[in-house]
């Protein structure tokens, strides 16, 4: 699958970084999305296993009729000729990866940081990148967030979607953005999801066990080619990495915050490079290029792999 993968995959991520996402009517993701707040409505109203149950019918069940969708698109397109199959694998790939929209999101809370706007860049954090209450972050908290939230989405919104294209092509990578997407809807602790969002939830930490600790890596290699010091990458993420509540937000996170050199803090829950200073609004950019850095790492591993399988 690699061989046949890497060319796809590669025109994928140079399609998300000039075009951007599609409008929402005709994003997969977002179609998805709809899917599965029609399902939420649909929940059994009482009982803590049925509505479990029920969070595990809706992930499960839509991964897979999301993965045989994509099994028959990608058996259609292999029937083009072959520059023709590329091009048309590569926008239909596309849609699960959200490469520029980090980048976009990134740079407009630091515009609104430099500005000195702290209202429009509490805002921007919380409508792009963090489900946490933003109201009373600080500039440095912020900048934070921002910075933990570009390491996090590196993984989910990149180098999983390519691993999982590496690996099963168009099914897979739909189905794990159908899965990620369905922890990101339903899988909360509040009274409505605690139940409902169980399984989703962890099979999202499941399918990004994986996924998390190679983006952990692709950012360690990619250190010194940001200037960054690799062994303070390294024992940053080996001590901090297990702070975070879930099993994969704090790997590619920790590595972050050592090869920046700051400390990444939500209060009362982690502070991952304690005794580093807290970043300031030019981290931002800095944390944007590491991930880009870490992607060319990631595409260069896949295509020496082509090479010896």
């Amino acid at each position: 699958m690699l061989d046949s993968a890497l060319i796809p995959l590669v025109l994928a991520l140079l399609l998300d970084l000039g075009l951007g996402d599609l409008p929402n009517r005709y994003h997969p993701v977002a179609w998805m999305g709809t899917g599965i707040a029609a399902a939420r409505r649909l929940a059994p109203p009482r009982g803590h296993w049925q509505r479990c149950l029920y969070g595990a019918v809706v992930v499960i069940g839509g991964a897979v009729l999301v993965g045989l969708i994509g099994g028959m698109v990608e058996a259609v397109l292999h029937l083009l000729p072959r520059p023709v199959y590329w091009l048309a694998e590569a926008c239909m790939f596309k849609t699960t990866l959200a490469f520029r929209g980090l980048i976009s999101a990134a740079r407009q809370v630091q515009e609104a940081l430099v500005a000195g706007d702290l209202d429009r860049a509490r805002h921007l954090v919380s409508w792009h990148l963090v489900s946490r209450d933003t109201s009373r972050l600080n500039a440095s908290q912020i900048a934070a967030a921002t910075v933990e939230s570009v390491a996090e989405n590196a993984s989910d919104g990149i180098i999983a979607p390519l691993l999982y294209y590496a690996l099963g092509g168009l099914p897979a990578a739909l189905a794990y953005r159908f899965i990620n997407t369905a922890d990101a809807m339903l899988g909360y602790r509040d009274p409505e999801r605690e139940w409902l969002g169980k399984v989703p939830a962890h099979l999202d930490d499941l399918v990004n066990l994986v996924p998390a600790r190679l983006t952990a890596g692709f950012l360690l290699l990619a250190t010194p080619l940001l200037g960054g010091p690799i062994r303070r990458a390294w024992a940053v993420w080996y001590r901090d990495a297990r702070q975070t509540a879930s099993p994969n937000a704090g790997q590619p996170m920790s590595v972050m915050a050592g090869a920046l050199g700051v400390a990444l803090e939500k209060s009362g829950y982690y502070c991952l490079g304690v005794g580093q200073p807290p970043p300031t609004a030019q981290h931002i950019p800095a944390a944007v290029r590491l991930v880009s850095w870490a992607v060319a790492v990631a595409v260069g591993v896949l295509a020496m792999v082509q090479l010896l399988v």
